[in-house]
């Protein structure tokens, strides 16, 4: 039987074994956002469980670009060079690497999840002034961000695109721009968190400004042989925001730009979003994206069944699948999914007596 699933896809030079993508999932367990054995084995299992890509998490551009105090960076040498053996584990399982690069914007400077999830304020310890397109808080808790002057954006800029070379001499094979979850380039798009009078606020072409110098910024130093990737939240899922028919005419304009593929999520910008979480609920974004815009994208949130994988990509809606938790709950999913599909997928060779004997 032949399977969608587990067809390869070709992106300029790259071919990825499957479409079942490792999707970035922050782990917030790093000291001074240096990679280490915890993401070795995070990392290196989904490889070998069989995953086409396995994609870094959100790796902080600058000091101030953080979620946590405890995010993975990428704003020096010594970060990339931590993550180049990971990197390298991974491509020898037959994975490719890909790494996603991000500034948290107005949600920056926050405590990790596990310990409680509540924004470390500008002056206590471990805080930071967090920074965005206008002085808006993510919500009452929070430090309100610091508008962004012209030197911050060029700042900004200089960031992303270090960090994408950082990236490159590591060893990535595919870079993805966070433009999703209410993070800063995601901020600059939405009316919600942009309220700028100047060229980068008001209409969709200044809101869409910053981002997409964001993205000539990278391209021009990410080879033209290798892919680009950005993930966009497609809505906000509030009245008067970022929107599917805002997210069509932006995905346009990335692929004009060199992007090759859009990875479709939704939702962060505000912490009081209605959103009607369920099994593949955020895939007709990535059809519409997929059809209007005429680029290439990844469905992801509540994917868990192979069946439900395959439809997705059978069906037109989009051209891989990203697993987020379900990868988390199990690193061999992507194995077991080709037993299940009846597709032929190789088991590392240390495992081999096992599936025959299983």
């Amino acid at each position: 039987m032949s399977s969608r699933l587990f067809s390869p896809w070709t992106l300029r030079s790259l071919t990825l074994r499957n479409r079942i993508i490792m999707a970035p999932m922050c782990q917030y367990s790093t000291a001074e956002g240096i990679a280490g054995d915890w993401h070795m084995v995070h990392l290196g299992s989904r490889a070998v469980g069989g995953a086409g890509m396995v994609m870094v998490e959100a790796a902080a551009v600058s000091p101030e670009g953080r979620i946590s105090p405890r995010d993975i960076g990428i704003w020096n040498d010594r970060q990339a060079e931590a993550l180049k053996p990971i990197m390298d584990f991974v491509r020898s399982q037959g994975a490719v690497a890909a790494i996603q690069i991000a500034h948290a914007g107005r949600k920056a400077s926050t405590q990790p999840p596990f310990e409680g999830g509540t924004p470390l304020l500008p002056g206590v310890p471990e805080g930071w002034q967090p920074v965005g397109p206008s002085p808006v808080a993510f919500s009452p808790a929070h430090a309100v961000p610091a508008a962004m002057e012209m030197a911050d954006l060029e700042n900004v800029l200089e960031e992303f695109s270090s960090a994408a070379a950082r990236a490159l001499a590591a060893g990535f094979q595919v870079l993805e721009l966070h433009m999703a979850h209410g993070y800063l380039l995601h901020s600059f798009l939405s009316p919600l968190s942009n309220q700028r009078q100047d060229s980068y606020g008001g209409s969709l072409e200044n809101r869409m400004r910053f981002p997409l110098e964001t993205v000539r910024a990278v391209r021009s130093v990410w080879p033209q042989h290798l892919p680009l990737w950005v993930r966009i939240s497609a809505t906000d899922w509030v009245e008067g925001g970022w929107d599917i028919e805002q997210s069509v005419l932006l995905a346009l304009e990335l692929r004009k730009l060199g992007v090759d593929a859009i990875d479709c999520s939704t939702g962060g910008l505000t912490p009081d979003a209605a959103i009607p979480a369920g099994p593949g609920f955020q895939v007709p974004f990535s059809a519409r994206i997929r059809r209007e815009a005429e680029i290439p994208t990844v469905a992801v949130g509540f994917i868990t069944e192979p069946y439900q994988a395959e439809q997705i990509l059978v069906t037109g809606q989009a051209d891989g699948v990203a697993l987020a938790r379900e990868l988390l709950r199990n690193p061999y999913w992507p194995l077991q999914a080709a037993h299940a599909l009846g597709a032929e997928h190789p088991w590392p060779v240390q495992y081999e007596r096992a599936r025959r004997h299983g």
